[in-house]
C-alpha cells in the first residue's frame, strides 16, 4: 500500500480498538516488510494523547518496549489507563497483529500549566541549513530512511561514533493528519542508535529493545535536532542516548537498551 504517510486508519471495533493499516513508508532499513522503530513508537504515541482526561495533560515521559519485530501491514492499538490522578497519571497502549501484542507504550502525562523555573538554556547544534546531505547506502532499504530529510553537522551514517543530525519527517504520521509535536520526536527519536552506531553493521547486531524519551516541553517547528551517542563496554548490553533539541533549545531526552552481538 503506498501513500503519502506511514499509516492510513482502517476504522474502529466495538470495544474501542483501533485499527491502521501500515505502508511502505514504515520499513525499516534492512528490508522490506519489518518497521522502523519510530513510525510504531510515534503511533503508539498518539494513542497515549488522545486517552481521554478531566483536563489538559502533556506526556512528560513515555517508553515503548518493542516486543518483537513490528510487521508491515494490518494493525491494532488498544489503550487504558493504568494509574488515573489529579495531579499525575500513567496511561499504556498496545500494538497488536491478529490479537499478539507486538510493543507496548506507557506515558506519565502532567498537567498543561507554565511555572517561572528554568534552569540556563541549552547550546543548541547548528542549524539544518548549515547541515548536509547524505545518501543512504545502496544496500540499505528505503522505506522509513526517505520518508525523513537529514542533514548532519555531525558524524556520517557509515561513520562509527556520535552523532548530530536534524530530522524532518516529509510525511503524516496518520494519512490526512498533521503531527503533534510528541509525535514528530518519536519518530525521530528512535534513530539515535543508527545515527550514533559505534560499530559496523555489517559485522555488529546492536538491536534496541526499548525507547525511553523524557520531554520538559514540546518541539517547535518541523526539525527535531538528535545529538547521539553510544556507550559500549564489553557485554552484549549497549546504551544510545541523545539529547534532543529543537530550533529554540532542548526538549528531552532519550535512551535506548542495545542488544550487542556479532553477526
Amino acid at each position: 500500500m503506498s501513500t503519502e504517510a506511514f499509516y492510513v486508519e482502517d476504522g474502529s471495533a466495538d470495544d474501542g480498538r483501533r485499527r491502521y493499516v501500515s505502508t511502505e513508508h514504515t520499513n525499516g532499513p534492512w528490508g522490506s516488510g519489518v518497521q522502523h522503530g519510530g513510525p510504531p513508537s510515534a503511533l503508539l504515541a498518539r494513542a497515549l494523547e488522545q486517552v481521554p482526561a478531566d483536563d489538559d495533560r502533556a506526556v512528560a515521559r513515555v517508553t515503548v518496549d518493542l516486543w518483537g519485530p513490528v510487521p508491515v501491514g494490518p494493525l491494532t492499538v488498544t489503550t487504558r489507563v493504568e494509574r488515573p490522578g489529579r495531579s499525575v497519571e500513567l496511561v499504556s497502549a498496545d500494538l497488536l497483529v491478529d490479537d499478539r501484542r507486538v510493543a507496548r507504550a506507557s506515558a506519565w502525562r502532567f498537567p498543561v500549566q507554565s511555572t517561572t523555573a528554568r534552569t540556563p538554556p541549552a547550546v543548541v547544534p547548528p542549524p539544518p541549513e548549515q547541515g548536509r546531505e547524505q545518501g543512504r547506502p545502496p544496500s540499505w532499504y528505503g522505506g522509513y530512511l526517505d520518508a525523513v530529510e537529514w542533514r548532519w553537522v555531525r558524524g556520517a551514517v557509515l561513520e562509527p561514533g556520535p552523532a548530530t543530525v536534524w530530522m524532518r519527517p516529509r510525511i503524516d504520521l496518520v494519512q490526512g493528519e498533521p503531527m503533534s509535536p510528541l509525535q514528530r520526536l518519536l519518530t525521530c527519536a528512535d534513530s539515535a542508535s543508527g545515527a550514533s552506531a559505534a560499530l559496523d553493521p555489517s559485522e555488529w547486531m546492536f538491536m534496541n529493545t526499548e525507547l525511553s524519551v523524557h520531554v520538559v516541553r514540546e518541539v517547535a517547528g518541523e526539525w527535531v535536532c538528535v545529538d547521539a551517542e553510544t556507550t559500549l563496554a564489553g557485554t552484549s548490553a549497549g546504551l544510545a542516548a541523545a539529547r534532543l533539541l529543537d530550533g529554540e533549545g532542548f526538549v528531552g531526552r532519550s535512551a535506548q537498551s542495545l542488544l550487542v552481538a556479532p553477526r
